[in-house]
């Protein structure tokens, strides 16, 4: 008899969605003796997300080196992601200190190659059963606790019951929703589209982000020579791209200061967007139950976190709750200690989103920076390592950080801006 069948659970753990958040935990967990059921509602093991940046922040390098998928990422053609910015003080180039180590770096690698890849991962880990098909119908609950989930499968119906169900099914979570964790919803007054392009040549062969206020766009390049462009416009544009959306979008990636050549490119996929994608935040835990990924927090797409948090919050729920769901420790406790560091290392970077996300200018403290870190390269850094989220915001902005920008400022006023002026894009 298995540890699990004495105990009256089929497994330790069921995770719901195996994509990013829910293939990593799947992993993490098992490796520390935990049996997992990796739900996946789509059939297709080579299923992928469609609708994302496509890109790591560098804030997730440990946690893929934990996983092994470095040299898996680097075979499959993934992109180290250097950066460089756009604003109206000019551009935000950041480079290594002359004696300093090199930036860090994540990866631009496209969904159809890395999840199918991660998922793999999953489904050769001792300890991990990736069942596909399997669509989270409901909860089993007794006396307000969930112990596993009622599932539709290819040969029907079925219930796996576990000490800990974890929700990694995305922003609109089945699991949050049967669970009834609340959900906090803010208005983001940009849209997006997006396409993928081939024979795109970039500067420098990094990626570009143009801050417009309020518009914003991004280039990354990404494996097998493909890069995504992404246009992310504030909503009073909405009619001219519901009108004619290619026009709009092409219109507006000319328009853009060093302009990639799109007109020269090969467009290889339609343009794909949304025109209303909230940010959403939800509390990481209930009785039996754990958030990851977009599940817990969905931000705003323009910054390129939702890859590198899935990750993250996925080994912070492995660490934190590993002894307990094997039936070696307190799980509600082990839970309260995931919800702790979710919220303290996530929900400052989301606040700022938040506010971010009502597409107005730059406000003071950020024209303070933005300004400084295309004047001056050690400023350019700092902004590096919090665009990467290496550092949080209070470190972002701390008085240090804010007095140094202040002097770099004092050194250039009078500066004039650059005549690529962000009035092209409402052109």
């Amino acid at each position: 008899m298995t540890k699990s069948e004495s105990t009256g659970y089929d497994y330790d753990v069921v995770i719901s969605g195996a994509s990013l958040a829910g293939s990593a935990a799947a992993i993490l967990l098992a490796r520390r003796g935990v049996r997992v059921a990796l739900l996946e509602r789509r059939s297709d093991p080579e299923a992928y997300k469609v609708l994302c940046t496509h890109s790591i922040t560098a804030n997730a390098y440990p946690v893929l080196d934990e996983l092994g998928l470095i040299p898996a990422l680097e075979n499959a053609g993934a992109v180290r992601n250097e950066a460089r910015w756009y604003t109206r003080w000019g551009w935000i180039e950041p480079k290594a200190a002359p004696t300093g180590p090199e930036l860090p770096y994540a990866y631009n690698i496209r969904r159809s190659t890395l999840d199918p890849l991660i998922r793999s991962s999953a489904a050769q880990t001792p300890g991990v059963d990736l069942l596909l098909g399997h669509r989270v119908t409901g909860l089993v609950r007794e006396a307000g606790r969930t112990l596993g989930v009622r599932v539709s499968t290819p040969q029907g119906e079925r219930e796996i019951r576990a000490r800990l169900v974890v929700g990694a099914d995305g922003k609109d979570s089945d699991v949050a929703k049967f669970a009834e964790v609340p959900t906090r919803q803010y208005e983001n007054m940009r849209f997006g589209y997006l396409a993928h392009f081939r024979n795109l040549p970039l500067p420098g062969g990094i990626g570009q982000t143009w801050f417009l206020e309020p518009d914003m766009a991004y280039a990354f390049p990404n494996d097998d020579g493909v890069t995504v462009l992404a246009v992310l416009p504030d909503k009073k544009r909405l009619p001219e791209f519901r009108e004619d959306l290619e026009g709009s979008f092409l219109k507006f990636v000319r328009a853009l200061p060093e302009a990639p050549p799109i007109d020269s490119a090969e467009r290889i996929t339609k343009i794909i967007g949304t025109v209303n994608y909230p940010l959403i935040s939800r509390d990481p835990t209930a009785p039996g139950v754990a958030l990851i990924g977009d599940a817990a927090l969905t931000g705003d797409p323009l910054w390129g976190v939702g890859c590198g948090w899935a990750l993250e919050s996925a080994q912070w729920l492995a660490e934190a709750v590993a002894p307990a769901a094997a039936g070696r420790g307190d799980l509600d406790r082990s839970l309260a200690a995931y919800s702790r560091t979710h919220r303290r290392r996530l929900r400052g970077h989301q606040n700022l989103a938040v506010d971010f996300a009502k597409a107005r200018p730059l406000n003071p403290g950020e024209r303070l920076m933005f300004s400084a870190a295309a004047r001056d390269e050690s400023m350019a850094r700092h902004m590096y390592f919090f665009g990467s989220r290496l550092i949080g915001p209070l470190r972002f902005l701390s008085p240090v950080a804010l007095a140094k920008a202040s002097a770099v400022n004092f050194k250039h006023r009078g500066s004039a801006v650059p005549p690529a002026n962000l009035s092209r894009t409402g052109s």
